[in-house]
Formats: structure tokens, C-alpha cells, sequence
């Protein structure tokens, strides 16, 4: 049961219902899988080690710092393992809540801004607001022909994203985000053999073995790994890749 709170966080995509709760009871969510705090991530030392997920690093700076009365934090197929450790940590660090929830989620809103000519930036942007609500979006962007593919999750550093076209297609888990089925492995597992594609994952996500093994089957694929920060030698293996496959 969702208490009285005005300010909670969400690791993950919780399921709908929880979703669809904390919206009609207008409480505030912060999702504390992306950068919120202009902090040093090595203050999550104590924590985490540092040889960890950076995105799950961000989820304990987040709550390190902002003022939450709970945390809905998915801990099922969607999201992963390593979150169903986060969250054992947090409820050690914090004096608050953390409620663990299993999103398995199976009926699909669909990916429009996964296939719709915008900033890829843009795209990942709308994808990651839309876990805030359980509303499907009103307006459908039209769909448009692919000249480039980016599989994986949304980055940390979002910068990464800006190398590419904006009639790139988005495939993996972060389609699974915009469909709000996290759970829907084959839905991950889809991708366009007829579009040069990047496969990306955090460093030290168990998601760069997908990552790895769909780039290496792809007939135009390149699997890439960032951490913390996107350093000048993945954008450059980014740009190498777009320009040597014809993309721009």
C-alpha cells in the first residue's frame, strides 16, 4: 500500500499499478537511474564498489542526496540482479522505505518514438520521462525509415547519443522501456539486420554479453561498453563506425 508520501524515487520501472498509484495521488518521482546530482559518483565508494554498474552507482549517489520518503525499486527480470543487491544496500544506508517490486508487465503500449525521426537525445529523453507515468502518450509520431540502430539502454552519459542521425531506430531494452514490458525478452532481443547498428551497455552490466553476442550476429553491428562518462575513444569508434557504414 502507497503511504501519504510526496517524494519517492524508482530504480527500474516498477510495475503499472504502483505507477498508476503514485500518479493519481500526485506524488513527485524521481527516477534515480539518471544523473540528478552534481556530485562526485566516488562518494558511493562506502557503498558500492567501484568496479560496478555506474548506473546503479547514480541510483545510491541520488538517494545519497535528495530529500525521498521511499524507493520503488524493481528487482525482477526488467531490471536485474545486481538491483535486488542495490536495494539491500539502500534499505542498510537509509532511514526510509525501499520497497522491492517485480514488474512483469506484459501489455504493450508500443515504441513510436523508438522509430520516429526526432534528436536521438530527444528520444531517450521522452523514453526515460514516460516511467513516470502510466498514461500512454495521446500523439503517435509518425514512423520513419531507419539509417542507423541503437540497441541497448539508456546511457548515462547522454552525450554518446548525439553522434547519430535522428532517423535512428532505438531496439533493446530501451524499446522495452517506451512498450512498458522491461520484462520482454524477446522484445530486447529484436533488431533490424538491415540497419547498421550499435549494441551498447553499461561497463560491467550483465547486459554487455547480450550486447556482445547480438553485435557479433548482426551483419553490421558494433558492440560498444561506456562507464561513468562516454570518453573520446567511443565516440570516435561511434563516428568511425556511422561513417564508415554510409550512415553520414
Amino acid at each position: 500500500m502507497i503511504k501519504n508520501y510526496k517524494n519517492v524515487g524508482i530504480v527500474g520501472m516498477p510495475p503499472l499499478e504502483i505507477i498508476r498509484q503514485l500518479n493519481a495521488d500526485n506524488i513527485t518521482i524521481h527516477d534515480l537511474d539518471t544523473p540528478m546530482i552534481r556530485a562526485d559518483i566516488e562518494l558511493t565508494a562506502p557503498y558500492l564498489p567501484k568496479v560496478y554498474c555506474a548506473i546503479l552507482r547514480t541510483v545510491v549517489l541520488n538517494a545519497l542526496h535528495l530529500h525521498l520518503e521511499a524507493i520503488y525499486i524493481d528487482v525482477g527480470p526488467g531490471k536485474c540482479d545486481c538491483a535486488l543487491h542495490v536495494a539491500t544496500v539502500l534499505e542498510d544506508m537509509l532511514a526510509i522505505p525501499v520497497i522491492k517490486t517485480r514488474n512483469e508487465d506484459t501489455t504493450g503500449f508500443g515504441n513510436p518514438i523508438c522509430r520516429t525521426r526526432m534528436d536521438l537525445v530527444q528520444k531517450f529523453e521522452q523514453i526515460t520521462e514516460g516511467v513516470k507515468t502510466a498514461e500512454k502518450s495521446a500523439k503517435t509520431p509518425p514512423e520513419c525509415t531507419p539509417a542507423a540502430g541503437f540497441w541497448g539502454v539508456p546511457p548515462r552519459d547522454f552525450s554518446i547519443l548525439e553522434l547519430f542521425p535522428a532517423t535512428t531506430h532505438i531496439y533493446g531494452w530501451t524499446r522495452c522501456m517506451e512498450n512498458k514490458t522491461p520484462a520482454d525478452h524477446e522484445l530486447e532481443l529484436h533488431y533490424n539486420p538491415e540497419v547498421p547498428t550499435v549494441f551498447y551497455a553499461q561497463s560491467f552490466c550483465a547486459k554487455t554479453a547480450l550486447a556482445r553476442h547480438l553485435a557479433l550476429k548482426h551483419p553490421h553491428g558494433l558492440f560498444l561498453d561506456s562507464d561513468v562518462t562516454a570518453g573520446g575513444s567511443a565516440k570516435a569508434k561511434i563516428q568511425a563506425f556511422l561513417e564508415l557504414s554510409g550512415v553520414y
